[in-house]
């Protein structure tokens, strides 16, 4: 369901919305206050704060008044009121006239105290992100100044800043916190252990100290976590004195051929502006119930339409209105508008969680261009939305290439059905080359999110490299799927392209020479088919040459 005030998505059940902050209606909002020594009060019943030790909460600080504030219940819903104050009650900033809602967010001030309203926390719920933007002090307490003017930083390890950490639902599992590096833009999985020992480099341990508090909190495996959380860090320039910059070796420079393959990037950080915007301005309304439930039949009775086209020979891939060149650049034309599109879904998706877009615009690989846009903020969601975030894009492409297909089936026989055509057959192909699990795209995103295994791909390669050459190997459920759903995925394609071929052989040849029509055929199979042999193709070759490794 989206929220009736901002319209961004909410999970079944929840009482308030964690973007705007508002009660939803009918829902009692589960809301604490944090007090500045960490302390949390429950609003789960009227309350007075003041003074005098008759108030539900006693505040002991001279410029609180003796009964300054309350807070009673209407409907469930928590209304902040001055009691007669002496200095005023103010709440985000504005001094209070009349009773004030409170909502997720809220900073309560009442003299020199400040109260902040924050969600109900009971553990199993994500959590608030803490960030620390670069340049800031993360520490609690300064490092001590002998100890730096000693050398002995080194060994008391401290978090730069620049960083932002976020405690995800339970149900992630294990590695249930995401930390980035607000420099490099890199996310780190913590375990609870792990994002523990993570707020203790603050600078004010000695390593030693830090290794016998691992041990004391988790036991024997506690300093090796401790150690590899430490290398995981330093590795990422997120410790202080493991910067490297000056010290490290100059990489070499690189060939001409790596030169020319290297991808040249032109983005924008200004776009994230323009989806919140369009998002608010009528692009929420994509993620109703009902517009999603249609854009998903949408998608499959555009299959169906583009199937019945293909066995008909209604349209020929790359020609419209007889002219092959014509529809050549129709075709690049409409796969760039879907790129567009595709990319598009991702960062409304992505604003429909109440996440901004970082950036995006064009990157060229060789000759190619193709539009890009930075959803890495989708981290810090469960992995549930993650999954929503990156399939948003290929039912992007089902969708609108449904919507051709149907229009080009029921459109007479001219340059407008061809046209149609060929915009259903690129988002057909753009929708199969991103749901590819071998490729750093939707489709492995969305199964690493599914088998619940971060760098899935090098291991799994690992694993079919070994099994395919005849090397023992030891397989895990999570590389058995990625397997599978590589073999299905190269079938489906594989089908796809020979479907498209023999369908459409013999009508090509009447518009273009046999090379050529042989060409662009064939580039279904290298585009659909190149990762498959990459990853099978050493492994068997191996397997051939050498034969299978046998066990003694």
């Amino acid at each position: 369901m989206l929220c009736p005030h901002c319209h961004r998505q909410l999970d079944a059940g929840r009482s308030a919305c964690p973007a705007c902050g508002k009660a939803i209606a009918g829902r009692a909002p589960a809301f604490e206050l944090l007090a500045p020594d960490g302390a949390r009060i429950p609003l789960s019943r009227s309350l007075t704060f003041g003074r005098d030790a008759d108030n539900d909460v006693t505040l002991s600080d001279l410029s609180v008044s003796r009964r300054h504030a309350r807070v009673r219940l209407a409907d469930g819903v928590p209304m902040l009121e001055d009691a007669g104050s002496s200095h005023g009650t103010f709440l985000d900033g504005r001094r209070l006239e009349s009773a004030s809602e409170l909502r997720a967010g809220s900073l309560i001030q009442l003299g020199d105290l400040q109260l902040r309203v924050v969600a109900a926390d009971d553990g199993s719920s994500a959590g608030r992100t803490v960030v620390v933007p670069a340049g800031s002090s993360f520490a609690a307490l300064p490092v001590p100044v002998d100890a730096a003017l000693s050398g002995e930083l080194s060994l008391r390890p401290r978090v730069r800043s620049g960083w932002a950490l976020k405690r995800l639902e339970v149900e992630e599992g294990a590695e249930r916190y995401v930390l980035r590096d607000l420099r490099g833009g890199s996310f780190v999985r913590l375990s609870e252990a792990e994002a523990e020992l993570f707020r203790l480099l603050d600078g004010r341990h000695s390593l030693p100290s830090l290794v016998a508090l691992a041990e004391e909190r988790f036991g024997s495996a506690g300093p090796a976590a401790l150690a590899r959380l430490l290398a995981d860090l330093a590795e990422r320039g997120l410790l202080h004195g493991s910067e490297g910059a000056a010290g490290d070796p100059e990489e070499p420079r690189p060939g001409r051929l790596r030169r020319l393959v290297r991808p040249r990037v032109w983005a924008s950080e200004s776009f994230g502006g323009f989806v919140e915007r369009l998002y608010a301005r009528g692009g929420w309304v994509l993620f109703l119930r009902p517009v999603v439930i249609a854009l998903v039949a949408l998608g499959i009775a555009g299959v169906a339409a583009f199937c019945y086209l293909v066995a008909r020979r209604y349209g020929t891939p790359f020609v419209v209105a007889s002219h092959l060149g014509l529809g050549a650049v129709v075709f690049v034309t409409g796969r760039l508008a879907l790129v567009v599109l595709h990319e598009l879904a991702h960062g409304l998706t992505c604003a429909s969680y109440g996440r901004r877009v970082a950036r995006a615009g064009i990157k060229i690989v060789l000759i190619f261009p193709y539009a890009f846009v930075d959803t890495s903020e989708a981290w810090f969601e469960p992995r549930r939305r993650r999954i929503a975030i990156s399939a948003a894009g290929p039912i992007s492409d089902f969708a609108v290439g449904g919507a051709f297909a149907i229009a080009s089936l029921v459109s007479g026989h001219g340059a407008l059905r061809d046209i149609e055509f060929q915009v259903a057959l690129g988002g057909y192909l753009g929708a199969l080359f991103n749901l590819s699990p071998m490729l750093d795209r939707d489709g492995y995103h969305i199964l690493i999110d599914v088998v619940r295994q971060p760098n899935l791909r090098p291991r799994a390669r690992a694993w079919f490299a070994a099994r395919l050459s005849g090397r023992p190997a030891e397989g895990a459920r999570a590389l058995v799927i990625f397997s599978a759903a590589t073999i299905l995925w190269s079938i489906v394609s594989a089908l796809f392209a020979l479907a498209m071929t023999l369908r459409y052989y013999d009508v090509m040849l009447r518009f273009a020479p046999r090379e050529l029509v042989w060409g662009l055929l064939g580039s279904f199979f290298m585009v659909l088919l190149i990762p498959l042999f990459v990853m099978a193709g050493a492994p068997l070759l191996h397997r051939r040459t050498e034969g299978p490794v046998v066990e003694e």
